[in-house]
C-alpha cells in the first residue's frame, strides 16, 4: 500500500505541474520557452533622452488550442485561437539605466514595492498582415490594469519563433507621475517607448 500511495503521489504531483503549466483545454504540446528575451524602454525629458533595460522576462503561464501540433507547430501558434493564453511578467527593478539615480526614480515611479512586476496577460491574438499578429491584452504596470493591442512581428528563427514589436504608453494612464530631479529642473516626458525582443522555443523539461 505504502509503495501504490507513493506512485499515486507522484502521478498527481505530475498533473499539478502539467495544469500549472498548461490551464485548462491545452494540448499536449511541450510548454514554450523563452530562448532570450529583450526589454527596453525609452523616454525623453526636457534635457536628455533615457533608456533602461531587461532581459529579465517570466512566461508565467501558456495554453494552447488542440489544433496546436505537429511539424507545422509554429504556423499553427500563430493563427487565432492557436494560442489562447500568455502571460509574462518583467520583475520591474530588474530594468536598469546607465545612471543610478534615474533608476531609483524610476523604481519609485513604478511603486515596485507594492507591485514587483510589470505584467502583460494576453485576452486574444488576433492576424494581421503577413508576418504580423495583434496581442490583445491586460497590461500591468505599478498595479493598473489597461488593455493594450500590441502590434507583433514574427520569424522563424532555428527551431523557434521572433517576436519582436514597440508599444506606446502614456505613464500618466497608470498613475504614474512623471519622474523629476534636480529639485524638478528636470522633467521626464509622460509618454514612453516599450520595445521588446524575443525568441519563443519549446521547453525541454
Amino acid at each position: 500500500m505504502a509503495r501504490q500511495g507513493s506512485v499515486t503521489s507522484r502521478l498527481l504531483t505530475a498533473a499539478a505541474i502539467v495544469g500549472l503549466v498548461w490551464g485548462t483545454g491545452a494540448s499536449a504540446q511541450a510548454p514554450l520557452a523563452l530562448g532570450s528575451s529583450r526589454i527596453t524602454i525609452a523616454g525623453t525629458s526636457n534635457v536628455h533622452d533615457y533608456t533602461a533595460t531587461t532581459t529579465a522576462v517570466k512566461v508565467t503561464r501558456v495554453e494552447l488550442g488542440s489544433a496546436v501540433a505537429g511539424p507545422d507547430f509554429w504556423e499553427a501558434v500563430q493563427l487565432p485561437g492557436g494560442l489562447t493564453a500568455f502571460e509574462i511578467a518583467i520583475p520591474a527593478e530588474t530594468l536598469k539605466s546607465s545612471k543610478e539615480g534615474l533608476d531609483k526614480n524610476m523604481y519609485k515611479a513604478l511603486k515596485t514595492k507594492e507591485h514587483a512586476d510589470i505584467v502583460f496577460r494576453m485576452t486574444r491574438m488576433d492576424a494581421a498582415a503577413a508576418g504580423t499578429l495583434s496581442a490583445v491584452g491586460i497590461l500591468r504596470i505599478a498595479g493598473v490594469e489597461r488593455e493594450v493591442t500590441l502590434p507583433l512581428k514574427t520569424t522563424r528563427k532555428g527551431d523557434g519563433l521572433a517576436v519582436s514589436g514597440t508599444l506606446d504608453v502614456l505613464m500618466t494612464d497608470y498613475g504614474i507621475a512623471p519622474p523629476k530631479a534636480m529639485l524638478g529642473m528636470v522633467k521626464a516626458d509622460p509618454k514612453i517607448k516599450v520595445t521588446f525582443d524575443v525568441v519563443l522555443g519549446m521547453s525541454t523539461t
